[in-house]
């Protein structure tokens, strides 16, 4: 038996009582998820769902959400998840090219949901108040039905950064064996507390918080929208013991007045992923919550979790660690060929974590991973210790003059600056270099109004200048409030306009 949703059950037996999913003073039981999620199996038989049949659920992170998610793949449909602020054309293109048959759609988004849901023939379930009168309506379906190693459990839609987005179909065995994974890295069990800020829709938030979670028998504390100082409250009365973030959150928490009057000791472990983190952020963080730091690496193609710095092995700062268990990497040249060690070339990985291929694309599956190794994209170099270095995105290294420039060199040099909080560098078309390369920032509170904003952009520019080689600093600093961010809270710089 390798459905997803055995682990329900397994931590139910274990410790029915212990609380899997907490929001303020709503505690969900292990026990009442694997109740609740056998309801929802028997909700989705009676509305005439089949096996293998795509089932929508858009929702932030809500109490009622896991039992929605578990409860489809208990009874052998596909979930596909879907961010809450999608408009309503896009919900249509993600139904429509999934074939979704029924939405689970949290009411704040009907607005944009019921017209695509009409446009697409979609049934739609809302998560609102009258939901759980539902669910303990429904019959339960005791059984799990069965799922073999490559059956398809979610379809996880790509952000469409080169295109439309594309659908990653992650199977059981890739999400049960990454969810050991992440459990196996934080030694995570029953007792831990973790924060389930990140999106259950986005890979990160549901394999590394919600899935290893529960199948740890641990405790996840959610958070529908990210707020630093709620989340320094939540981390304080719910002795959170694992921090899960991407990078601007870690930034965010540093940034908030009076942070040091929040007790944080409970905090043993934070872990970041979804873009590179800034060394500094990683030093300051450390320093100023006492707790250990771990960069990982991933995609939601990889389910997601493939390179990690870990608790037992060696941690290089500025890294994202070595493969994880069963992960196997390649650094290659534009030609697919290995390249030697420190050499920078894209990444690809082979192994158990790798998706089944994108839904109904198998042109973009065949690009993707010509060969067996998926090819992630992304440049990186990896050491003599087998130690891997994101350097950048190949798609953001901009080409100025003939030189290659990676745009997380530069930014790592923006967060030394005093003043700034957040930072982005982005290539941009110039007639002379082919590439130019420009510079977003927001700046720390302590900075605001300090100085004429002109100046002050004048003087971050001159800092980087005096830091790195004349070809790779920004030529023009702008200044913003703050950086546009997906739901993740990761820095979207094809939105960045300068």
């Amino acid at each position: 038996m390798t459905n997803l949703a055995t682990i329900v059950g397994t931590s139910a037996q274990r410790n029915p009582a212990g609380i899997a999913i907490k929001m303020d003073d709503i505690e969900i039981s292990f026990g009442a998820l694997e109740m609740l999620s056998a309801k929802v199996a028997g909700l989705l038989a009676s509305r005439g769902v089949k096996r293998g049949d795509r089932v929508a659920l858009i929702s932030p992170n809500l109490p009622q959400m896991p039992a929605i998610y578990y409860g489809i793949l208990r009874y052998g449909a596909i979930v596909v998840p879907l961010n809450p602020l999608l408009k309503s054309r896009e919900v249509a293109y993600h139904l429509t090219d999934s074939g979704a048959t029924l939405a689970f759609a949290w009411e704040g988004v009907m607005g944009e949901v019921a017209g695509a849901a009409q446009e697409t023939g979609t049934a739609i379930i809302p998560i609102n108040a009258e939901l759980m009168g539902l669910i303990a309506a429904a019959e339960p379906l005791s059984e799990v039905a069965a799922a073999e190693k490559d059956d398809t459990a979610v379809i996880l839609y790509t952000s469409g950064t080169t295109g439309k987005p594309k659908g990653a179909e992650l199977t059981h065995e890739n999400l049960r064996s990454n969810a050991e994974v992440s459990v196996s890295l934080f030694s995570s069990q029953d007792g831990d507390v973790i924060f389930g800020g990140l999106p259950f829709f986005h890979i990160f938030g549901q394999t590394c918080a919600l899935n290893s979670a529960v199948m740890a028998g641990a405790t996840v504390t959610i958070l529908p929208k990210f707020d630093p100082v709620k989340a320094l409250e939540i981390i304080q009365r719910d002795k959170v013991t694992i921090f899960e973030g991407v990078p601007t959150m870690y930034i965010a928490l540093l940034r908030t007045p009076g942070r040091e009057n929040y007790d944080m000791s409970s905090l043993r472990l934070a872990a970041s992923g979804g873009s590179p983190l800034p060394l500094e952020v990683l030093r300051e963080f450390e320093s100023t919550f006492g707790a250990t730091m771990l960069e990982g690496y991933g995609l939601s193609e990889t389910s997601p979790v493939i390179t990690f710095n870990q608790m037992d092995g060696i941690r290089k700062p500025g890294s994202v660690g070595t493969a994880v268990t069963g992960a196997q990497l390649r650094v290659l040249d534009d030609a697919g060929n290995d390249v030697e060690p420190g050499t920078v070339g894209e990444i690809a990985v082979a192994g158990p974590y790798i998706m089944k291929g994108y839904w109904n694309n198998p042109e973009a599956t065949a690009a993707a991973i010509p060969d067996g190794w998926f090819r992630t994209g992304d440049l990186g170099r990896e050491d003599e210790d087998g130690v891997f270095f994101i350097v950048d995105r190949k798609k953001d290294m901009i080409l100025r003059g003939g030189y290659n420039i990676y745009p997380r060199e530069v930014e790592e040099v923006l967060y030394e600056h005093p003043a700034v909080a957040e930072a982005a560098v982005v290539g941009r078309a110039d007639d002379v270099h082919g590439e130019e390369v420009y510079a977003a920032v927001s700046l720390k509170p302590a900075a605001e109004g300090a100085e004429d904003p002109e100046a002050l952009a004048a003087s971050i520019r001159d800092f980087v200048k005096e830091r790195v080689a004349a070809y790779k600093y920004p030529r023009k600093v702008i200044i913003m409030d703050t950086l546009p961010k997906g739901p993740t809270g990761k820095i979207l710089k094809r939105e960045i306009v300068i």
